[in-house]
């Protein structure tokens, strides 16, 4: 029988199986939840997890859950969890900030145990050097986040039809998003300049079972999906800021110019009057 006055280590330490890689290095800017941007990112295994013998099948399934830690809420100098207040309730931004609920009841980012999880499109799995990346989309994840387990997305299990979703029963209204000629040509800039310097890079959206890896290595993959700004990611960038990572306390403020980092460049942007969200300046970092 259970001793409620046994002393218990009410710890679990879990290995980090890898590294998330992504174009998104900082909190703001990044999707509240899975799957509302198709942002591709990949995993980067660590040994001894990075062996393709542990990945044999996971090819057949189209998706994957992704536990991993948050690694950018610790308000303690030392990064240590534990250290930290318990926070029973929290305001999401959902509910416009202001509005209190139980940490459980949301997804939070400041909980005890600073696990998310993610649900996520598994686009393929690469072999590079003998090692195992897997490239995903749709991550809720930032650059660097450490991931904790890799497990099957299984349809008839985990989709759930009749699941109620309390305050959040439908994706979030989008705002529109304009961008100005000049940030847009500053933009173009920043894509040629990278094109010329970093040459006959691989397609990381290459959909062939490791065509991208032949040649290439660990470092040069990575490199592009964090910092190779091409032509298409101004698509990823205006849809990004459509979900408006804005504070929800601040959403009313007009031409209060915030910045979005992503990839090797800052991405600024305000409110104008006609209700839309403008990108005024495309800057390098």
């Amino acid at each position: 029988m259970f001793d409620d006055n046994m002393s218990l280590d009410n710890s679990h330490h879990v290995p980090i199986i890898g590294y998330h890689r992504a174009p998104l290095s900082q909190k703001f800017g990044a999707p509240r939840q899975p799957n509302l941007v198709a942002l591709t990112s990949a995993i980067e295994m660590l040994a001894p997890y990075d062996t393709p013998a542990a990945f044999d099948g996971l090819e057949a399934f189209s998706h994957i859950w992704v536990s991993w830690q948050f690694h950018h809420n610790y308000r303690d100098k030392d990064n240590n969890q534990a250290n930290s207040s318990f926070r029973a309730q929290v305001r999401p931004p959902r509910l416009g900030g202001n509005q209190k609920i139980g940490v459980f009841a949301s997804r939070s980012m400041y909980r005890p145990s600073a696990l998310g999880l993610s649900v996520v499109k598994l686009e393929r799995i690469e072999i590079v050097q003998g090692r195992v990346l897997l490239v995903i989309e749709g991550a809720d994840m930032i650059d660097g986040t450490p991931i904790i387990d890799i497990k099957p997305y299984v349809a008839y299990s985990d989709a759930l039809m009749s699941a109620e979703s309390g305050f959040a029963p439908i994706a979030p209204t989008l705002l529109d998003v304009v961008i100005t000629e000049t940030a847009y040509e500053q933009f173009l800039t920043q894509v040629n300049a990278e094109a010329s310097t970093r040459g006959g890079d691989i397609d990381v959206k290459d959909k062939g079972t490791n065509n991208a890896a032949k040649n290439t290595t660990v470092a040069s993959l990575v490199d592009q999906i964090q910092n190779k700004l091409v032509a298409a990611d101004i698509d990823a960038i205006k849809a990004l800021i459509a979900q408006d990572p804005r504070p929800a306390y601040r959403r009313r403020e007009k031409e209060t110019s915030f910045i979005m980092r992503y990839k090797s460049v800052d991405v600024s942007f305000w409110l104008i009057d006609s209700g839309q969200l403008q990108i005024t300046a495309v800057v390098a970092i």
